[in-house]
């Protein structure tokens, strides 16, 4: 691992210099695991390291290099294209025949790597000519494509622990290499800091350079780093989103779990953490429309209404303003009664219709307004529902293979109780009373 000057970030002087010194990701790091094989040269497999910032990537990948004795080459596919790929990998195999020595290749934010750029990468994984290493910060199953997916280890990394960010500081506090105990942090500070950093090691750090450098501007004699130095110098703390990302998957998929669950307080929290990333809204007020529909429905026919509503106000008024009616929204899905049997209603008829459920329209209901129609037996015997008194008779409407087959299941949650009760009173009598 190169040296790293003395006036680098803290967070690059504290970057780890072995797996000892490594905090967090026990999972991946305990004995006979993959990561530890790998880092320990025993597993020559490439691999992709998925996690969220701050949690390791980078510096794992300069430990595999160091550890294995390989040269190490990085690109961030932030400035490379094909070329600088192509080129590393032609340098690889030159090394490989004449020098004997591996190489590996460092790809961080491979997720940003166009199809053709990482399909360029293929052959010289599959060959081994070197060893990938590639840092994402999203889900690969979504990012990455899938001849790549398959020859690499998918190993993903977690959040730090509160415990790891504060053992983190600690050590920056005490280390040459960090602040050398120049500045006392007092332990409101730490816990502070805990706070702020979210399970991200380089933001901890990097906001404990700030306050250290604060602290030591107010009182060069004997700098204290405490709560309010912490909180003059870090605004807030970063919430965990990506718009491009799994957190944007996770975000979402909780802010919808939480609706369908009812807890109007959780659904608030999602959206508020949605609001605050910059989350398009567009994209937040369509996801309520699918759900009025998929988990209310006809329970409160009014939710749909809602949420159309919303995403209408929206594209009138923009945002900040629009979280109003997001929230107005929210609210009115969360606390109304549900109902899924508009979504298994209509994926139950679509299932039949895929596996060849179809038949033929009875001939009665066909289309019987051109010439020859009626030769054909088309529309013929057709009975208008509104020349009877009740505006239902018995006919048969279906294809004769689904005559019978029930796809609305009416709930008993909310306007939907009517209709639980109306349904099957309306299937008897266009049934004849039969099926």
């Amino acid at each position: 691992m190169a040296d790293i000057p003395p006036n680098a970030p803290l967070a690059a002087r504290m970057r780890p210099r072995s797996l000892d010194e490594v905090v967090g990701q026990q999972h991946l790091l305990a004995e006979g695991a993959p990561l530890r094989r790998l880092v320990e040269g025993a597993t020559p497999a490439s691999v992709l390291l998925y996690g969220p910032p701050g949690t390791g990537k980078t510096t794992l990948a300069n430990l595999v290099s160091t550890a294995t004795g390989r040269r190490f080459v990085a690109l961030s596919a932030l400035s490379a294209g094909v070329k600088e790929v192509r080129g590393v990998i032609e340098e690889a195999r030159r090394r490989r025949a004449y020098a004997t020595e591996d190489t590996v290749l460092f790809i961080d934010e491979v997720h940003r790597f166009s199809k053709t750029q990482q399909d360029a990468l293929l052959g010289a994984v599959e060959d081994r000519t070197v060893l990938l290493v590639a840092a994402t910060t999203e889900n690969p199953s979504f990012s990455v494509v899938a001849p790549l997916l398959s020859r690499s280890l998918v190993l993903q990394l977690r959040p730090l622990t509160d415990d790891d960010v504060a053992a983190l500081i600690r050590r920056a506090v005490a280390d040459e290499r960090g602040l050398g105990g120049a500045v006392r942090v007092a332990d409101d500070a730490v816990a502070h800091l805990v706070r702020l950093a979210a399970g991200d090691a380089r933001r901890a750090l990097t906001a404990l350079e700030a306050a250290a450098e604060a602290a030591t501007v107010t009182s060069p004699e004997n700098p204290v780093v405490d709560l309010a130095t912490v909180e003059s110098t870090v605004d807030k703390a970063a919430v965990r989103y990506d718009r491009d990302g799994d957190q944007h998957y996770d975000v979402v998929s909780a802010f919808i779990k939480s609706i369908r669950g009812s807890d109007v307080d959780a659904a608030l929290h999602y959206l508020a953490r949605m609001i605050d990333a910059g989350e398009d809204p567009r994209f937040i007020a369509r996801r309520l429309i699918v759900h009025a529909s998929e988990d209310i429905g006809l329970a409160d026919p009014t939710a749909l209404q809602a949420a159309v509503a919303a995403a209408q106000a929206v594209q009138l008024i923009g945002m900040p303003e629009g979280r109003l009616p997001l929230a107005q929204a929210t609210v009115h899905l969360a606390t109304a009664p549900k109902s899924n049997a508009v979504i298994t209603a209509v994926d139950a008829a679509l299932a039949d219709v895929r596996r060849g459920g179809v038949g033929t329209v009875p001939p009665h209901l066909r289309d019987g307004h051109y010439s020859g129609a009626a030769a054909l037996g088309n529309a013929q015997g057709y009975r208008y529902p509104h020349n009877v008194p009740e505006g239902v008779l018995a006919q048969q409407y279906p294809p004769d293979e689904l005559v019978g087959r029930d796809y609305y299941q009416p709930s008993r949650h909310g306007a939907e109780r009517t209709l639980h009760e109306r349904v099957p009173r309306l299937r008897r009598t266009i049934r004849g009373g039969g099926r």
